[in-house]
């Protein structure tokens, strides 16, 4: 593996860890929307990551910087969380309340976004070690070649 790859990959998981950590802020600001533009309670937003595949561009360059290309994860979508139902709570007074009196309020649960807020906090820190590890070798490495 060559100095530049351990780079990417660490840099590409940092980069959809906080792209994940944005999408729970999301999540967490949304806690109370009841109604969003489509007419219904916000709807909890969730990440998937893949790997890193090589595009036709970079195959062509792949013959000849093969070690470089294709390396580490992305975000390959964010979808709406459709298994968990909306929680009802009953507040007649409330304008979105329903002919029942009840509301819909998103499926939003905060403990488990900040159960997942820790997770891809971890993950962040977790590619923060890998890369300074990495560049402390490329460092230690440069300073014996001036020896």
């Amino acid at each position: 593996m060559g100095l530049f790859q351990s780079f990417d990959i660490s840099a590409t998981g940092m980069t959809a860890e906080r792209f994940r950590i944005d999408v729970i802020a999301e999540n967490v600001a949304n806690v109370n929307t009841t109604r969003t533009e489509s007419g219904e309670p916000y709807r909890r937003k969730i990440v998937t990551f893949a790997e890193k595949k090589v595009t036709p561009f970079t195959d062509v360059l792949a013959r000849s910087r093969q070690a470089y290309l294709g390396n580490g994860v992305k975000v390959s979508h964010v979808t709406e969380d459709e298994e968990n139902d909306f929680v009802m709570e009953y507040d007649p007074s409330h304008p979105d309340a329903d002919e029942n009196g009840y509301v819909s309020y998103p499926n939003v649960n905060i403990v488990t976004e900040m159960t997942n807020l820790i997770d891809a906090s971890r993950g962040y820190e977790a590619n923060t070690t890998a890369f300074e590890a990495a560049k402390s070798l490329a460092t230690t490495g440069l300073s014996i070649g001036k020896g």
